[in-house]
């Protein structure tokens, strides 16, 4: 299983409009070769560098997306922002600002890590209404068929 930005490669900087120094947009992501069963995808965001990648504490949660159809091959620009971009199906659960919506890279201090998750799995999961990631990952146990990330890297100027 494939996952990719058009606008950011593996290990490189996330470019500043996807992140709080931009329009905190977010990024397209598309995938590919997804595992034959797969009866949905998982969408998991976060930063494991917080709140400063010298000394971490913590992993903080961008965005929590869950049940996009397998028959999906991409999230649009801006989905995390506007619920009418994302496939008919997906469901949304809440990220560390307590919002369902995508927030960007917003180091303190630092080159911090962004790990965008992509689960494939073989079901569909019921309305878990908002969950947080440790909930959703609970639901997923079991139930991952593959997993693919592509890791983007970001630091304010």
């Amino acid at each position: 299983m494939i996952l990719e930005s058009p606008v950011f490669l593996h290990q490189e900087s996330i470019p500043a409009e996807y992140t709080c120094q931009g329009a905190d947009t977010s990024p397209a992501l598309r995938w590919s070769k997804l595992p034959n069963k797969t009866q949905s995808l998982v969408l998991i965001v976060d930063d494991p560098d917080a709140p400063d990648p010298a000394a971490p504490t913590r992993t903080y949660v961008h965005w929590v997306v869950y049940n996009i159809p397998p028959t999906s091959t991409h999230l649009e620009k801006g989905a995390g922002n506007d619920d009418s971009l994302l496939p008919t199906g997906t469901l949304l659960g809440s990220n560390d600002w307590g919002k369902t919506e995508y927030g960007g890279p917003c180091p303190p201090i630092g080159r911090h890590r962004y790990f965008f998750k992509l689960y494939a799995l073989d079901i569909v999961l019921p309305d878990l209404h908002q969950p947080n990631k440790k909930a959703l990952e609970e639901a997923m146990q079991g139930h991952i068929l593959e997993k693919s990330e592509l890791i983007g890297t970001y630091q304010k100027s």
